[in-house]
């Protein structure tokens, strides 16, 4: 089965690191963001990966060419194809570029999130519902504290907890080579017209994930990773 990773944003929100290099390149542990995410699916046995490239691809495209054989364990006898999915091609559009390569079931992330995802358990859920689209669903990270307020006093003020906010899409989805009828063109965000009329079509599922996931959206958040892995701590490492 292939996996699918959008590589191919500008991550603006990142700047600070993005303007060099696009942002799945950026390094946790002096390793690439999709060094990490193509970890998780080859622990589960799925080493076919498409990259959908497009700002500065060519900075991944250079990494794979020059990928060192026999020190990456898990990562060792993997296929990876850097496809050039255009610089402004929106999530959706990539994905129907790529669509000649997706003829059977095939799996689909972004480029910068991470998470302790059982992918076999995954794999087994879509196959077992019989829709052409499941998406995991997983909890936010706990960002802000909650009030409630009295007047102008607060009245009450507590973190939120992730349970709090309820579920949200953390990409990591299984699809059918059908989901991609709902995709129009180049312009499409797959988050948005696709995963909605799939959903009002009943047929879109969700596989609920209760363990760790992170996004790296910011700096923060990157130097919040950086220091899991430093400190031993990151969940979504496998041996």
């Amino acid at each position: 089965m292939k996996v699918v990773i959008l590589a191919g944003g500008r991550g603006s929100r990142l700047a600070e690191e993005t303007t060099v290099i696009p942002k799945p390149m950026v390094e946790i542990g002096g390793r690439p963001m999709l060094w990490h995410i193509m970890r998780i699916y080859a622990a589960h046995g799925f080493k076919d990966f498409i990259v959908a490239c497009g700002y500065k691809g060519q900075a991944i495209e250079a990494y794979f060419a020059d990928f060192p054989k026999g020190e990456n364990g898990l990562l060792d006898g993997m296929a990876v194809a850097c496809i050039d999915t255009g610089g402004d091609t929106m999530t959706g559009g990539r994905l129907l570029r790529l669509a000649e390569r997706l003829a059977d079931t095939f799996m689909l992330t972004y480029g910068d999130g991470v998470g302790d995802i059982d992918i076999s358990a995954l794999v087994r859920f879509h196959g077992a519902h019989g829709r052409p689209a499941t998406v995991t669903a997983v909890r936010p990270p706990a960002r802000f504290g909650g009030l409630e307020l009295d007047g102008d006093r607060v009245g009450v003020f507590a973190e939120k907890s992730p349970a709090q906010a309820g579920w949200i899409n953390g990409g990591f989805f299984v699809l059918e080579p059908e989901a991609l009828g709902y995709i129009a063109g180049d312009d499409t965000r797959f988050e948005a017209e696709p995963l909605t009329r799939l959903a009002e079509d009943g047929k879109l599922m969700a596989y609920r994930h209760h363990g760790f996931w992170k996004p790296m959206d910011t700096l923060r958040e990157k130097m919040e990773l950086e220091a899991m892995w430093r400190e031993g701590t990151a969940q979504w490492a496998v041996p």
